[in-house]
């Protein structure tokens, strides 16, 4: 059940950087999209804080880290229209190869 908890943890992870990003706009701030943000970034920490009670928390940070970022990143890039080069989707790569390592080793 650990590992559930920890890749919840990863998918709300991905959840508050796109809550800032819709929070904030030239009009100003959007509440609603910072509520969203927050109640991710609270929900993805209690949900690491259950992954660490049987994960090594070096390992759960790693993950939990390692989803957001490569989930934002993906985010960014097929609904924000962020650079998506080769040389970037090769670093997410290395970044899923060292997420599956550590579930692994």
């Amino acid at each position: 059940m650990a590992w559930v908890f920890l890749l919840l943890a990863g998918c709300c992870e991905i959840g508050w950087p796109i809550g800032l990003k819709l929070g904030w706009t030239e009009q100003g701030i959007r509440w609603l999209w910072i509520a969203f943000a927050i109640a991710c970034i609270t929900t993805s920490g209690v949900l690491l804080l259950l992954a660490q009670r049987e994960i090594p928390m070096g390992t759960a940070y790693a993950v939990w880290t390692g989803i957001g970022a490569v989930g934002a990143f993906l985010v960014g890039v097929w609904f924000f229209g962020d650079p998506g080069t080769l040389l970037r989707f090769a670093s997410v790569g290395l970044i899923v190869l060292g997420i599956v390592g550590l579930k692994l080793a």
